[in-house]
């Protein structure tokens, strides 16, 4: 039996005599999603708690605790570094490196030009080529950025967007002539055009259009790409633009759930294409925040799948994610604490169970990594995995008052938000109304507030400086652009004109009569149509989208 007091004796007595002696220091005592956590959790704060709805077994509905049986004891997550820069040969190389190093899944940086749809050689990406990821505009590049490595065995993800289905059909098109099965290759598309409207804001057409080509790719993919998973939908870049936890875990789901709606509005089968519907979501510096926000996503995923949209099979419920360590945390000053941060945050997510991570290096905030940065970050998730017993049981915090609890806040707060964006008439007309920009500014300015006002204190930055500290950096050569500019005319003097102009004309006819354009992409992609081509022939057909200014 217990003797402990009941906690508003605790609080009134132990606490307020406690605070006598030492007051408590004065920085925010909240979440970065501005959840304020009390002092102390007890059984009282989990009354009526129920253990089937709100938990359940890992591997059970609702997946709060993970979506495996199993988790890690059988299958580590995928360690999957984020990597791109220079010309297609040079993140080759570093694939190939980090692969031996250990690494289990690629995942691709694309340069500037590349995600906003625009050739190397075009006027408008000068300057920028293979300066922030690698530069691919033809089927050549993409032979050469993937030679060497077995498409059958690694996984791949790929971070595009507006030109996702060409990019994919790309990759494709390198498995199609290297004889590999289709059905065999596995991996993701980011293709989460709506974070773009919301966050990113690269963006070529306007949301109607650029969502209708997400779709086509539901409808498309399981049928020849079954293990692939088409869209990423990602919080990540949501968190990166200032939200707070809450919502990124809220207008995450919210975009998924929009997805959804769109491909039911088709008339295709949620039992087919919800199960390759993957997520993606950031692992920041509030520990126990982040732990809770896999848990509550998993859980509101879960029930509405199964409650909200009838989904069937299992596999359907489960929200698979891959996660990254925030690199907005990440601190030009004493760079090498950056090391420390993203090893909590690393860990964060794999308590929260995360299926795929990708840890930052300490220099990102200079620069693209070094090959030294990459393989030091690789080997923090390597540490956590196999040196520090977390990997044992699943869901290990399962349990913890506070936990337990702040899980249901974060749940609770989200479904809110996710509610007044249905009233809103759902996320495309949300972005019309500017509704996400207003939020994430705002949540913005109250966290940089915070900063200044000291409340929030950044090791580096607002406390404990230092001067001088210098780390190498990788520098991008020039000579990149000219190498694009040499293969790109090198693929137009030997390619086929006529295939290319009847495959060009297919995707423009496809994209005006509302049809599937996901075969008329891999056609051009087979004819070495570029990058930019592919895309000028949609942006004549749904036009360029330019975001209103809100007052």
């Amino acid at each position: 039996m217990s003797t402990a007091r009941p906690k508003h004796a605790w609080m009134r007595e132990t606490y307020a005599k406690s605070l006598e002696k030492m007051p408590e220091r004065k920085v925010a005592h909240t979440t970065l999603s501005g959840i304020a956590p009390e002092p102390l959790y007890t059984p009282e704060d989990l009354k009526g708690f129920d253990y089937d709805t709100k938990l359940g077994n890992p591997g059970e509905y609702p997946y709060t605790r993970g979506v495996y049986g199993s988790m890690y004891r059988s299958r580590l997550w995928t360690m999957r570094m984020f990597a791109g820069f220079g010309t297609a040969e040079q993140t080759n190389e570093r694939f190939k490196k980090l692969l031996s190093a250990g690494q289990t899944g690629l995942s691709t940086a694309f340069d500037l030009p590349t995600l906003m749809g625009y050739d190397s050689d075009h006027p408008l990406s000068k300057g920028e080529v293979g300066k922030c990821g690698v530069a691919i505009s033809s089927l050549a590049d993409m032979e050469i950025l993937f030679d060497g490595i077995n498409l059958e065995e690694v996984t791949t993800s790929m971070t595009i967007n507006s030109p996702a289905s060409a990019i994919w059909a790309m990759y494709l098109a390198v498995g199609k002539k290297r004889g590999f099965d289709w059905k065999k290759m596995g991996g993701t598309i980011q293709n989460d055009i709506l974070k773009e409207f919301i966050a990113q804001k690269e963006f070529i057409f306007p949301p109607e259009p650029s969502v209708k080509l997400v779709i086509d790719t539901f409808e498309w993919g399981p049928k020849f790409v079954p293990k692939w998973n088409f869209v990423s939908v990602s919080g990540y870049h949501i968190r990166e633009a200032g939200s707070t936890a809450v919502q990124e875990l809220a207008f995450t789901l919210a975009d998924g759930l929009e997805y959804v709606d769109w491909a039911l509005k088709r008339g295709l089968d949620i039992d087919q294409f919800a199960p390759r519907i993957s997520f993606f979501f950031n692992a920041h510096n509030d520990f126990f925040e982040e732990i809770c926000k896999f848990r509550a996503a998993r859980r509101i995923w879960a029930r509405e799948m199964r409650e909200r949209y009838g989904a069937k099979r299992e596999v359907s419920w489960m929200l698979r994610t891959h996660a990254q360590t925030a690199g907005v945390s990440l601190t030009a000053q004493q760079p090498l604490i950056n090391l420390s941060r993203v090893a909590m945050q690393a860990l964060a997510a794999v308590l929260g169970g995360t299926n795929s991570l990708h840890t930052d290096a300490h220099d990102e905030a200079l620069a693209l990594p070094t090959e030294d940065s990459a393989k030091l970050a690789l080997r923090t998730q390597q540490i956590i995995a196999f040196e520090t017993g977390v990997t044992h049981t699943a869901d290990p915090l399962a349990g913890s008052y506070y936990v337990e609890w702040l899980t249901d806040q974060m749940e609770a707060q989200a479904m809110k938000i996710i509610g007044d964006i249905r009233r809103m008439g759902g996320v495309v007309r949300a972005i019309d109304q500017g509704y996400f920009l207003r939020e994430i500014a705002d949540a913005s300015y109250r966290y940089q507030q915070e900063v200044e006002r000291g409340e929030r204190v950044i090791v580096g930055v607002n406390a404990f400086q230092e001067e001088g500290l210098q780390v190498p950096i990788q520098l991008i050569d020039p000579e990149v652009e000219r190498v694009q500019d040499a293969r790109l005319a090198q693929v137009r003097r030997e390619r086929d004109p006529v295939a290319v102009a009847a495959a060009l004309e297919g995707l423009k006819q496809a994209a005006k009569e509302g049809r599937n354009t996901m075969p008329h992409f891999v056609e051009c992609a087979l004819a070495y149509a570029t990058l930019g081509e592919m895309m000028d022939e949609l942006r004549v057909v749904y036009g360029v989208y330019e975001e209103p200014v809100l007052v």
